[in-house]
């Protein structure tokens, strides 16, 4: 079977660079969306042209032209989204209904891949304010999605390593603490960690294997399934020292939103479902869902152990 060619929404993004390099690196035919409100951005301007000289192609359009967006398309089998849906960096999860409306009017795109990578928004209706506005977002994508019967794969990529493991899952800082560190109640809550580079060449695997048409799949390799307290621990052994730890009720937890910015608040409400909650371990894989792992064991996933020998001196 012909791969499928893709066209990568977003591909200079934190996720977005690491999506195009794994679809050339599994031989795509790879498109990457340049828009032209880039402006003065150099860095994203070389990057795309980095792109290019590894053999992706740039194709010009943009979010407030529909025809150049519906052309751009019409280029490929595959649409992936990468578009930014932090707080910290820029949140731009509904401009994907101008790329959802552009698809629909295309008629060709055999799999789009929305910008999720993170936590099932369909399992966080109970999510607390603010940080629920993420997934009520990434679910008003996915129902214009599945209104237009476009055929969908959702990726739930769970916790980035970039920013949950080099800093013991930390808030505020990227790297590893030096004395103290805090745990999230007792710290044995059960989350899955992933290398970021791992997370693209799953979801590129994902995009031609019928398996995954219409499903999410969860990337819950099984030795990335760690409590917080044995990340730590991995890290106390690599290091050779123990660090003293601090136990946060969940009380004071959310008690510390109080006086934070909004995307403070976003990122706490977020930490919060995760290590109290266990919202990304707390439920078993269903019918419509496959578990990627299980699906490419071929893949040889990047362990914690491996991943923090970078954050040694």
């Amino acid at each position: 079977m012909a791969k499928s060619k893709v066209l990568v929404v977003g591909g200079t993004g934190y996720m977005g660079k690491r999506i195009v390099k794994a679809s050339l690196a599994q031989e795509h035919t790879t498109y990457v969306l340049q828009r032209p409100e880039i402006g003065l951005d150099i860095d994203k301007l070389q990057m795309l042209l980095s792109f290019k000289e590894q053999g992706a192609r740039l194709v010009e359009a943009s979010f407030s032209d529909h025809r150049s967006l519906v052309e751009a398309v019409k280029e490929v089998d595959v649409v992936i989204c990468t578009m930014s849906g932090v707080h910290f960096r820029s949140h731009n999860i509904l401009l994907q209904l101008k790329l959802v409306d552009a698809i629909k009017e295309a008629g060709n795109i055999k799999r789009f891949l929305p910008s999720e990578f993170g936590m099932d928004p369909a399992l966080m209706g109970h999510a607390i304010e603010p940080g629920r506005v993420t997934f009520d977002e990434k679910m008003e994508v996915r129902k214009a999605i599945e209104e237009a019967h476009i055929p969908y794969t959702y990726i739930s990529a769970n916790c980035f390593a970039g920013y949950f493991v080099g800093n013991l899952s930390q808030l505020g800082t990227l790297v590893p603490p030096k004395e103290k560190v805090c745990l999230y109640g007792d710290g044995n809550v059960k989350v899955v960690y992933m290398d970021e580079d791992d997370v693209a060449t799953y979801t590129i695997k994902s995009i031609d294997d019928a398996r995954t048409v219409n499903k999410t799949v969860y990337l819950r390799p099984p030795e990335n399934i760690l409590t917080q307290r044995e990340l730590i621990a991995k890290w106390e052994k690599l290091k050779g020292t123990e660090l003293e730890k601090i136990s946060i009720s969940e009380q004071d937890f959310l008690s510390s939103m109080k006086g934070m910015d909004y995307a403070g608040q976003v990122g706490v409400g977020h930490f919060y479902h995760i290590f109290y909650e266990g919202c990304l371990t707390n439920f078993e894989i269903g019918q419509n869902a496959e578990e990627a792992s299980a699906l490419y064991p071929e893949v040889r996933y990047t362990r914690m152990e491996e991943y923090l020998k970078r954050y040694l001196n």
